[in-house]
């Protein structure tokens, strides 16, 4: 049985493609979540009128890669101590942000956050936000799987 995981992280295309490399994810989507305006386009969410962040959501298999394991992803590929920036994309839609979507989810994500901020290893607090999951619309196809379309071709 899977389960699912969303995180927010920056522009979607680079989060996505960190967990489809991770073994024991079995499908990933991109897509946005956290606002208050039903069925957000792209265009919608970068004009900042939305509330959503732009996130990616992993169905994996916790018997091959557990949650914790998917937190130290996300921990690793972006800056979780940047308040709404990654790297030259600036703004609320590129927070770093976990949605849980149980209470077990919430507990291991804090937890996680917390053990990170004491190990010291930036000056910076940690700025992340950890909420409950909300609806989740899916990103225009031209979004999913972006970095595997748009790779360049060899001779």
């Amino acid at each position: 049985m899977t389960e699912i995981a969303t995180f927010g992280a920056g522009c979607f295309w680079g989060v996505e493609a960190a967990f489809r490399r991770v073994d024991g994810v079995v499908s990933t989507s991109v897509g946005y979540m956290g606002g208050d305006f039903p069925n957000p386009s792209y265009l919608d969410v970068c004009a900042r009128i939305t509330g959503h962040a732009e996130v990616t959501q992993v169905e994996y298999d916790p018997d091959i890669v557990s949650y914790e394991e998917l937190l130290n992803v996300f921990w690793e590929i972006h800056d979780p101590t940047s308040l709404n920036r990654q790297g030259p994309d600036r703004g609320d839609q590129y927070r770093s942000i976990i949605f849980y979507h149980t209470p077990e989810q919430e507990k291991v994500a804090r937890k996680s956050k917390l053990k990170l901020q004491q190990s010291k290893k930036s000056e910076r607090n940690i700025v992340t936000f950890i909420e409950p999951a909300k609806d989740y619309y899916l990103a225009e196809e031209e979004h999913q799987q972006y970095y595997e379309k748009h790779r360049p071709k060899r001779f």
